[in-house]
Protein backbone atom coordinates (compact mmCIF):
# COMPACT_ATOMS: atom_id res chain seq x y z
CA UNK A 1 0.00 0.00 0.00
CA UNK A 2 1.45 3.51 -1.27
CA UNK A 3 1.40 6.46 1.08
CA UNK A 4 -0.10 9.79 -0.11
CA UNK A 5 3.22 11.38 0.21
CA UNK A 6 5.58 8.56 -1.52
CA UNK A 7 5.27 10.33 -4.72
CA UNK A 8 6.83 13.62 -3.06
CA UNK A 9 9.83 11.42 -1.73
CA UNK A 10 10.09 9.55 -5.00
CA UNK A 11 10.60 12.99 -6.90
CA UNK A 12 13.07 14.04 -4.42
CA UNK A 13 14.97 11.38 -4.68
CA UNK A 14 15.13 12.18 -8.46
CA UNK A 15 15.87 15.72 -7.80
CA UNK A 16 18.57 14.87 -5.73
CA UNK A 17 20.16 12.37 -8.51
CA UNK A 18 19.67 14.47 -11.44
CA UNK A 19 21.61 17.89 -8.93
CA UNK A 20 24.69 15.81 -8.78
CA UNK A 21 25.05 14.67 -12.10
CA UNK A 22 24.79 18.48 -13.11
CA UNK A 23 27.23 19.14 -10.60
CA UNK A 24 29.19 16.03 -11.89
CA UNK A 25 29.16 17.27 -15.37
CA UNK A 26 29.86 21.16 -14.62
CA UNK A 27 33.36 20.27 -12.64
CA UNK A 28 34.34 18.14 -15.67
CA UNK A 29 33.43 20.82 -17.80
CA UNK A 30 35.53 23.25 -15.75
CA UNK A 31 38.79 20.69 -15.88
CA UNK A 32 38.35 20.62 -19.69
CA UNK A 33 38.19 24.45 -19.73
CA UNK A 34 40.74 24.75 -17.62
CA UNK A 35 42.99 21.88 -19.49
CA UNK A 36 42.37 23.49 -22.73
CA UNK A 37 43.54 26.81 -21.44
CA UNK A 38 47.07 25.12 -19.80
CA UNK A 39 47.52 23.47 -23.25
CA UNK A 40 46.85 27.13 -25.55
CA UNK A 41 49.38 28.96 -23.09
CA UNK A 42 51.52 26.50 -22.75
CA UNK A 43 51.95 26.37 -26.74
CA UNK A 44 51.83 29.91 -27.01
CA UNK A 45 54.89 30.00 -24.33
CA UNK A 46 56.52 27.07 -26.74
CA UNK A 47 56.12 28.96 -30.17
CA UNK A 48 57.65 32.42 -28.66
CA UNK A 49 60.42 30.32 -28.17
CA UNK A 50 61.20 28.13 -31.06
CA UNK A 51 60.43 31.03 -34.03
CA UNK A 52 61.69 28.72 -37.21
CA UNK A 53 59.25 25.77 -35.95
CA UNK A 54 56.34 27.89 -35.37
CA UNK A 55 56.66 29.29 -39.16
CA UNK A 56 56.60 26.17 -40.35
CA UNK A 57 53.34 25.26 -38.60
CA UNK A 58 52.15 28.44 -39.48
CA UNK A 59 52.96 27.15 -43.23
CA UNK A 60 51.40 23.71 -43.23
CA UNK A 61 48.04 25.42 -41.67
CA UNK A 62 48.14 27.62 -44.41
CA UNK A 63 48.17 24.79 -46.99
CA UNK A 64 45.59 23.03 -45.39
CA UNK A 65 43.41 25.91 -44.85
CA UNK A 66 43.85 26.11 -48.52
CA UNK A 67 43.05 22.68 -49.06
CA UNK A 68 40.16 22.96 -47.23
CA UNK A 69 38.76 26.22 -48.89
CA UNK A 70 39.62 24.12 -52.62
CA UNK A 71 37.35 21.02 -51.26
CA UNK A 72 34.27 23.25 -50.19
CA UNK A 73 34.45 25.23 -53.67
CA UNK A 74 34.78 21.98 -55.40
CA UNK A 75 31.88 20.45 -53.11
CA UNK A 76 29.65 24.07 -53.86
CA UNK A 77 30.43 23.47 -57.61
CA UNK A 78 28.67 20.14 -57.21
CA UNK A 79 25.39 21.11 -55.29
CA UNK A 80 24.90 23.75 -57.82
CA UNK A 81 24.80 21.37 -60.69
CA UNK A 82 23.13 18.95 -58.78
CA UNK A 83 20.19 22.34 -57.68
CA UNK A 84 20.25 22.96 -61.44
CA UNK A 85 19.39 19.33 -62.26
CA UNK A 86 16.85 19.30 -59.54
CA UNK A 87 15.53 22.73 -61.39
CA UNK A 88 15.46 21.31 -64.74
CA UNK A 89 13.60 18.06 -63.54
CA UNK A 90 10.94 19.56 -61.82
CA UNK A 91 10.11 22.19 -64.70
CA UNK A 92 10.67 19.24 -67.69
CA UNK A 93 9.46 16.53 -65.63
CA UNK A 94 7.42 16.59 -62.67
CA UNK A 95 5.41 19.79 -64.41
CA UNK A 96 3.39 17.37 -67.16
CA UNK A 97 3.04 14.76 -65.31
CA UNK A 98 0.92 17.20 -62.66
CA UNK A 99 -0.76 18.85 -65.49
CA UNK A 100 -1.80 15.30 -66.88
CA UNK A 101 -2.95 14.17 -63.38
CA UNK A 102 -5.09 18.01 -63.31
CA UNK A 103 -6.45 16.92 -66.99
CA UNK A 104 -6.99 13.46 -65.71
CA UNK A 105 -9.37 14.77 -63.24
CA UNK A 106 -11.19 17.28 -65.07
CA UNK A 107 -11.88 14.43 -67.18
CA UNK A 108 -13.40 11.95 -63.86
CA UNK A 109 -15.10 15.05 -62.56
CA UNK A 110 -17.18 15.60 -65.80
CA UNK A 111 -18.01 11.70 -66.30
CA UNK A 112 -19.27 11.81 -62.57
CA UNK A 113 -20.88 14.47 -63.09
CA UNK A 114 -22.58 13.26 -66.86
CA UNK A 115 -23.52 9.55 -65.19
CA UNK A 116 -25.29 12.15 -61.99
CA UNK A 117 -27.18 13.56 -64.83
CA UNK A 118 -28.10 10.78 -66.83
CA UNK A 119 -28.44 7.87 -65.02
CA UNK A 120 -28.81 8.86 -61.36
CA UNK A 121 -31.33 11.44 -61.69
CA UNK A 122 -33.48 9.29 -63.82
CA UNK A 123 -33.28 5.91 -61.89
CA UNK A 124 -34.26 8.70 -58.33
CA UNK A 125 -36.99 9.82 -60.74
CA UNK A 126 -38.54 6.11 -61.15
CA UNK A 127 -38.16 4.90 -58.28
CA UNK A 128 -40.01 7.64 -56.37
CA UNK A 129 -42.45 7.10 -59.25
CA UNK A 130 -42.91 3.59 -58.58
CA UNK A 131 -43.42 4.04 -54.78
CA UNK A 132 -45.69 7.12 -55.05
CA UNK A 133 -48.07 4.68 -57.52
CA UNK A 134 -47.14 1.51 -55.16
CA UNK A 135 -48.22 3.96 -51.81
CA UNK A 136 -51.50 4.94 -54.03
CA UNK A 137 -52.46 1.30 -55.04
CA UNK A 138 -52.05 0.19 -51.47
CA UNK A 139 -54.53 2.94 -49.89
CA UNK A 140 -56.68 1.19 -52.76
CA UNK A 141 -57.08 -1.98 -51.50
CA UNK A 142 -59.02 -1.92 -48.15
CA UNK A 143 -57.59 -4.01 -45.09
CA UNK A 144 -54.06 -4.35 -46.06
CA UNK A 145 -52.26 -2.42 -43.62
CA UNK A 146 -50.85 1.11 -44.52
CA UNK A 147 -47.37 1.23 -43.56
CA UNK A 148 -45.46 -1.82 -42.43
Amino acid sequence: MTQPYDDLITDTTNQSDNDKQMRIALIIGGIVIFVLFAIIIAASIWMVKNPTTTETLRDVFIIWIALISLLIGIALVVLMVQLARLINLIQNEIKPILENTNDTLRTVKGTAQFVSQNVTDPVVKISSTLAGVQHFFSLLVPGKSRRK
